[in-house]
């Protein structure tokens, strides 16, 4: 997937003036906007319809295969199956819902992921599916800033945005199941994490 160059990347005022409609996503139940899996490196596919298994997240996502730099060996991190964002925090930043998945996520929700609402260890039902926030840090990176401009990366770093977790939440799966965007996130517990 390429990034488009004719899109003007919103200034740090921009987005900090989008952050009251962020602040009013659903605390206890929302709705998944969207889902997209990497087969690839720098490689995506909306699906209308995925399985989420314990064993290998999303399933047809290069999780697994990609490996983590926060492994010893090399290998998947088994805290960072699922990268999660807030659908409202996405939309701001790419201004055109065609650019979403440049962010690299597979989940978009229009939920409440600040560490008040979500802390580690919080279980979520997507459709027949549930998942636990996990407290893998997920930050912008280079690619990021290259696609979404030098200030979404200072937003979503801020202080205000490590609070929100605009960039977004890692998350396992604990029981597997099918998940359809448009589905609702309900909120279920928190475990100790």
């Amino acid at each position: 997937m390429s990034t488009n160059t004719a899109v003007r990347h919103l200034t740090l005022a921009e987005l900090e003036a989008g952050l009251a409609h962020i602040r009013q996503a659903p605390r206890d139940q929302g709705m998944l906007a969207m889902i997209v899996r990497r087969p690839a490196v720098n490689e995506r596919e909306v699906l209308t319809t995925a399985e989420l298994d314990p064993a290998q997240g999303l399933v047809g996502d290069n999780w697994r295969v990609r490996g983590s730099t926060r492994t010893a060996d090399g290998s998947a991190h088994p805290d960072m199956q699922l990268n999660i964002m807030n659908a409202r925090a996405i939309a701001l930043l790419a201004q055109d819902e065609a650019r979403w998945p440049l962010a690299g996520d597979q989940l978009y929700i229009d939920l409440d992921l600040s560490a008040e609402n979500l802390p580690p260890g919080t279980q979520l039902q997507i459709g027949s599916a549930i998942i636990e926030v996990t407290a893998q840090p997920h930050t912008g990176c280079q690619k990021f800033m290259a696609r979404f401009g030098a200030d979404a990366l200072k937003f979503v770093n801020s202080a205000v945005g490590r609070e929100l977790h605009l960039r977004g939440i890692n998350a396992k799966v604990v029981q597997g199941g099918v998940i359809r965007a448009g589905d609702r996130v309900s909120k279920l517990h928190t475990t100790p994490a």
